[in-house]
């Protein structure tokens, strides 16, 4: 079986909180993995596979300091129970172009890059060397 995948997965650390189509809370706890294409999660509550949901992950920078949280449309592709845990892969629906910006800096975050205003501005040019006061 081929590990093949359409878009790169990320390790994170983000709280996640799942809502319904309604806008109420489901499930909440940490996405552990995230790519384009979509997101694994840990939570306290099963979800229901192909059920359609809004994920909202927020990074955790440390104890007292998280992102602004992003929310994406999802789809359950899997849910798996783990005692008291629920294993769930999630799939983004298409995404607004406000919603894929965002997305994409939330990973080139990760990636450890720039955001677009850096990625776009231009690069200074070099300044001269200054030359060393010659003493003979």
């Amino acid at each position: 079986m081929s590990q093949d995948r359409a878009f790169p997965r990320y390790a994170i650390d983000a709280e996640i909180v799942i809502r319904g189509t309604d806008g109420r809370s489901i499930a909440s706890g940490r996405a552990t993995n995230l790519s384009r294409g979509g997101l694994c999660a840990e939570l306290g509550a099963a979800l229901q596979r192909g059920e359609r949901i809004e994920a909202s992950i927020a990074l955790i920078f440390d104890a007292d300091s998280v992102s602004e949280p992003l929310a994406l449309p999802a789809r359950v592709v899997w849910c798996t129970s783990m005692g008291d845990v629920h294993q769930a892969g999630l799939a983004f629906l298409p995404l607004s172009r406000d919603r894929t910006h965002y997305l994409d800096m939330f990973i080139r975050f990760l990636e450890g890059g720039r955001d677009d205003a850096e990625a776009d501005a231009p690069t200074p040019p070099p300044r001269p060397t200054p030359k060393a006061p010659r003493f003979d």
